[in-house]
């Protein structure tokens, strides 16, 4: 089955297309991935495709075993982890880039499937992964990713005020890291400490809870 070059421009620019809209939304997270790296990926893949399906075909003699178009292609699938692995980053305890690495697998599925003519399932999976990575992770922020805020209480500078305030940390579920203890004024202390506050947890009570505590003069999030 040959197929004409104005079938194959509008693959290839639609590859672009559908690639793009997905780029765009890493672009504006500031992933290393991005609007182009995503449209080369789609259009390549797109490329591939084309090139197995069409290119060989005077290679295919009907026996059993002969030529397979999909062979070439199925290389993209497995050879697109290079660039995945590249924009994963480990920051400490935390993995960044493992969404970006499956927008790229992702992409290049689009692009076969573009490649291959099966346009409906291509704009499908487009729409779904953009609503995936914009609604949803609107969904996971607020209601599922903890927050790390800076969290500033001063307290009178007696023992047991700092077990106060891990008291009402541990009520809330709220870890603590990196506590620094300041001198204030004569009789007073101030800690400063990082706290990482889950979804649902309530600033304002937290903060209400704190000041209501014998021994501690004001507690603010920075």
């Amino acid at each position: 089955m040959d197929i004409s070059n104005t079938e194959i421009t509008i693959r290839l620019v639609l590859a672009l297309v559908l690639g793009g809209l997905i780029g765009l939304e890493r672009e504006s997270h500031g992933r290393p991935a991005g609007f182009r790296t995503h449209i080369l990926v789609c259009v390549g893949s797109a490329l591939v495709m084309l090139v197995s399906a069409y290119a060989f075909q005077e290679l295919d003699t009907g026996r059993p075993g002969g030529y397979d178009p999909g062979r070439i292609a199925a290389q993209v699938i497995s050879g697109i982890g290079f660039l995945g692995a590249g924009t994963i980053m480990r920051e400490g305890a935390n993995i960044r880039g493992l969404t970006t690495a499956a927008s790229l697998w992702t992409v290049a599925g689009i692009g076969l499937t573009i490649g291959a003519g099966f346009y409906f399932p291509a704009f499908m999976a487009t729409l779904l992964v953009v609503a995936t990575l914009i609604l949803l992770n609107r969904v996971e922020w607020t209601y599922l990713t903890s927050k790390q805020e800076l969290l500033r209480v001063q307290t009178q500078d007696s023992p047991g005020q700092l077990a106060k305030v891990f008291s009402i940390m541990a009520k809330h579920d709220v870890n603590v890291h990196n506590v620094v203890l300041y001198s204030e004024t004569e009789g007073e202390a101030a800690v400063e400490m990082a706290v990482e506050l889950h979804a649902k947890a309530n600033r304002v009570q937290i903060l209400d809870e704190l000041v209501s505590t014998s021994g501690i003069n004001r507690a603010s999030f920075k």
